[in-house]
């Protein structure tokens, strides 16, 4: 008896469905793509718990006849392939044949088509891989596919699978980078009870992102444009300081198809190196086409990636475009080049949206600094208003000046932590605090210090955090699933300080803030917060504690003091001694360390006097 056997169809479309049906957007995905290529002008997609429970995609393409919708559910059936030359040739989304039969293999799969020139459609049900039903129905023309208990039959799948949240996401994200990729093309995304996106289908890319992002980022979008010998560029990117802490945002066209690929990733990298924080990443919609045979689309199962026969050239393209664009070479006016040229070159901190930190919104002088009297060790430093820290926040009693001399206090308060009984020296780059401890030496960011310090403040409310009302109230337009978030969540934003009211379609209006926080940058800080909780929540349990957690840390950084800040020697001896009570003085919110300890051994090694 031998020991190699051959597979039945069932078992051959499961194994199948792990390459193409590897979660619910993947379903998503080949249905609509197979609208697609049907020439649909309007698609329709629902989905229930995530796509888990339910999907269905409705299009006013072709549709199929009887013969074909029999076929269409077969492995490897096709209309878009008749040889292994077209290979090299494919300008169809799909193409191998078998997102139908491996989908209808792991789900309750009802299809029902009909095409413009028959009376009547047909109505196909399969159940797990088997048909249990075929028979002629009125219905309109075009298709629909119903996919219920996705991995109903395949359990080791479907616990693999994410929370609802999550999978909702990942199905959000295809259909927003699909409709922008197709702005000819009308899609509806409903998600439960909701419509999460509605876009016009009028052929205009403008008009798609202004129905997704808001014209907010439309208005800012800085164009791409080359034209080369068998290569053309189009698209869109923002100014360095419109950041989310997701890739998602960014959207690559190859040819027509939304594509994952490293070269273009890369490239867009490149040329925001510098300007923008490490862990920020622009808008950006960069649209390529190239001759068909100069690119592989099969080297992914699901047909996400490509690559590029010369990946050299489209990484030099891209870049150099992005950069024109930025720098402000191309189609940009002179306030707009204002804006590109403030925008910091290292601020590199680990926290979303912080590019705007050392920016000031009109040219501001420099801090006076007077001549070091001849009878004093120390300098005098003036700090003039607008960079000095607000006394509140450190506890600098009102009799103190921002612009008097101050010498250290004489008498220091006991500290919880009398290892960090720390004298303050001097400030290097107007960013790090210089201070010893008997024969130590210590560095500390100032900006990551005060972060602490204020985070653990606010951490200190049991209960609500206290709020100030803002004089003016700003409304606040996001992307669905931005205030489909805030929507769910408005009484945990209101105990964390953040009161708002929904004000229009995905639109509310803010009208406290937490008091550390910055009233003209209240917008900034509370966009900054949902862009981490999105970046942090994996689960649904989880999203009251991210929410709280974002708040606190985002609020904190935003409400601390600056690197670029220039401070006396009575402000940064209040500082390190509060950072000296605080529970964990070492590091920021974020992980970043606060402090650096060099003792007499460490600086001995570095001299090599040992």
């Amino acid at each position: 008896m031998t020991k190699i056997k051959l597979l039945d169809s069932n078992t051959i479309n499961k194994i199948a469905a792990g390459e193409v049906v590897e979660r619910p957007a993947s379903v998503v995905k080949e249905l609509v793509e197979n609208s697609i290529d049907a020439g649909a002008k309007r698609i329709e997609i629902e989905i229930q718990n995530g796509g888990k429970a339910l999907i269905r995609v409705t299009d006013d393409g072709q549709g199929m006849t009887k013969e074909d919708a029999a076929l269409a559910v077969c492995r490897h059936a096709t209309s878009k392939l008749s040889s292994v030359a077209d290979l090299t040739n494919i300008s169809t989304l799909g193409f191998r044949g078998e997102a139908l039969p491996t989908i209808a293999a792991v789900s309750k799969f009802i299809l029902q088509t009909r095409r413009a020139d028959n009376e009547l459609g047909t109505k196909l049900t399969i159940d797990g891989g088997k048909l249990s039903d075929v028979h002629e129905v009125g219905c309109k023309s075009g298709t629909t596919i119903l996919a219920e208990d996705l991995f109903f039959n395949t359990p080791a799948r479907l616990k693999f699978l994410k929370a609802t949240p999550t999978e909702a996401n990942r199905i959000n994200d295809f259909v927003v980078k699909l409709a922008i990729s197709r702005p000819e093309i009308s899609f509806r995304f409903i998600n439960g009870t909701r419509i999460a996106l509605a876009t016009p289908g009028n052929g205009n890319v403008l008009d798609t992102l202004a129905a997704i992002y808001g014209t907010e980022l439309t208005d800012s979008l800085l164009t791409l444009q080359t034209d080369a010998e068998n290569l053309n560029l189009r698209g869109y990117v923002t100014k360095p300081n419109i950041l989310k802490s997701y890739r998602s945002w960014q959207t690559f066209i190859v040819n027509g198809r939304v594509v994952e690929n490293r070269t273009i990733a890369k490239a867009l990298d490149e040329a925001y190196k510098s300007l923008i924080p490490k862990t920020g990443f622009p808008f950006a919609y960069i649209k390529i086409d190239v001759p068909q045979n100069s690119i592989d689309v099969n080297v992914h199962p699901q047909k996400i990636e490509i690559k590029f026969e010369d990946e050299g050239r489209i990484f030099k393209t891209i870049y150099h475009a992005v950069r024109e664009a930025v720098e402000g070479k191309r189609e940009v006016s002179e306030h707009d080049l204002t804006e590109v040229a403030a925008a910091p070159e290292t601020p590199h901190f680990e926290q979303i949206n912080l590019v705007n930190e050392f920016q000031e919104d009109e040219p501001k002088k420099k801090p006076e600094r007077k001549e070091k009297p001849k009878d004093d060790s120390r300098p005098e430093i003036i700090i003039p208003p607008e960079k000095a820290m607000r006394n509140e926040e450190l506890g600098i009693r009102n009799e103190i000046s921002k612009t008097e001399k101050a010498e250290p206090s004489k008498k220091v308060e006991p500290v919880k932590n009398p290892a960090l009984e720390l004298e303050p020296i001097g400030q290097i780059a107007h960013c790090y605090i210089v201070a010893q401890s008997g024969n130590d030496l210590y560095l500390i960011d100032q900006h990551a210090a005060h972060e602490r310090i204020l985070f653990d403040k606010l951490s200190g409310y049991a209960e609500k955090i206290p709020a100030q009302g803002l004089l003016i109230h700003r409304v606040l337009k996001f992307d669905s699933q931005e205030a489909e978030l805030i929507e769910k969540n408005l009484s945990v934003f209101a105990d964390l300080g953040f009161t708002m009211e929904p004000s229009g379609e995905n639109e509310f209006r803010l009208v406290e803030v937490p008091v550390d926080a910055s009233d003209t940058d209240a917008e900034n800080l509370l966009r900054g917060i949902i862009n981490e909780i999105f970046n942090g929540v994996n689960n649904a349990e989880d999203l009251a504690k991210n929410i709280r957690q974002a708040v606190l840390a985002t609020t904190a950084c935003k409400a601390a003091i600056k690197a670029g800040q220039e401070l006396n020697l009575r402000q940064m001896e209040i500082l390190l001694k509060e950072l000296a009570a605080t529970p964990h003085p070492h590091t920021c919110p974020h992980g970043r360390p606060t402090i650096i300890k060099f003792s007499a051994a460490d600086l001995a090694k570095m001299f090599k006097r040992t």
